[in-house]
């Protein structure tokens, strides 16, 4: 059976509705648009800043709006966030933590709060988890995410990583079914076959399609093929974990 997946949480909402599923927002250490920003943050139920990604978030909002906006946590090795944001937050009752852990990035510090507010909760339906960032500045931040996300599949049924271009997450080996919303995606989308040696792929729903060709950094890779218009889904098949990627638009 396909696993399906969709973008509902990048589609425009009012200010006042309320979360669809159960959803987590990290905010990460890179620049994003206020019109981004307003989407998955209310498309979450959670919001957690990455370190530094605090100072994205108080600078990101005119200073009315700043109380409006409020993290859960704010947690990393707290390097990068500025004084003056972490006093603001922690004036209005944010929690600040620091975590000196040399061997986890801000993100995966910020992940593992998340595992731990799971375990807290009679619920024991998982949150999707959102990045704001991840995909865009540094090379070896990007790296990072590609890599960090190729492994939490193991543990975690979904994450994505959002910037104001692109959108992208991890399929597990099998098949997958994603919808697309041409309103917001595309035109270009890719498969990248990051962490494996190589990948068997077969498509449909894209301008070109394969059948069980095998896809590898040392041959061929599905880069900057097209969605169909008119097309409602794409159906993935792949033998290893792949990056999937879409271009985002009108946002």
């Amino acid at each position: 059976m396909a696993t399906s997946w969709n973008v509902d949480f990048l589609q425009p909402r009012p200010q006042d509705a309320s979360p669809t599923g159960k959803r987590a927002l990290i905010i990460l250490n890179q620049p994003f648009s206020e019109s981004l920003f307003l989407r998955v943050w209310g498309a979450s139920q959670w919001h957690c800043c990455a370190d530094g990604g605090a100072n994205r978030l108080h600078d990101a909002l005119p200073a009315e709006r700043r109380p409006l906006f409020l993290p859960n946590l704010i947690k990393g090795d707290l390097d990068s966030i500025r004084e003056d944001v972490r006093a603001f937050y922690e004036a209005l009752g944010v929690p600040v933590v620091e975590d000196e852990d040399q061997y986890a990035t801000d993100l995966m510090k910020c992940v593992a709060a998340i595992h731990d507010k799971e375990v807290e909760e009679p619920n024991e339906e998982e949150y999707d988890i959102v990045l704001l960032g991840g995909l865009a500045g540094r090379l070896d931040q990007t790296i990072h995410t590609l890599s960090y996300l190729h492994k939490l599949r193991k543990t975690r049924k979904r994450v994505f990583a959002a910037t104001d271009e692109n959108v992208g997450w991890v399929l597990d080996a099998g098949e997958h079914t994603i919808h697309v919303d041409h309103g917001l995606l595309g035109p270009t989308c890719g498969l990248l076959p990051v962490g494996v040696a190589s990948t068997v792929l077969s498509m449909t729903g894209l301008r070109w399609n394969l059948s069980n060709q095998e896809s590898s950094f040392d041959g061929l890779m599905s880069t900057s093929n097209q969605f169909l218009p008119g097309e409602d889904s794409v159906w993935i098949k792949t033998t290893s974990p792949i990056w999937w990627t879409a271009e985002l638009r009108g946002v």
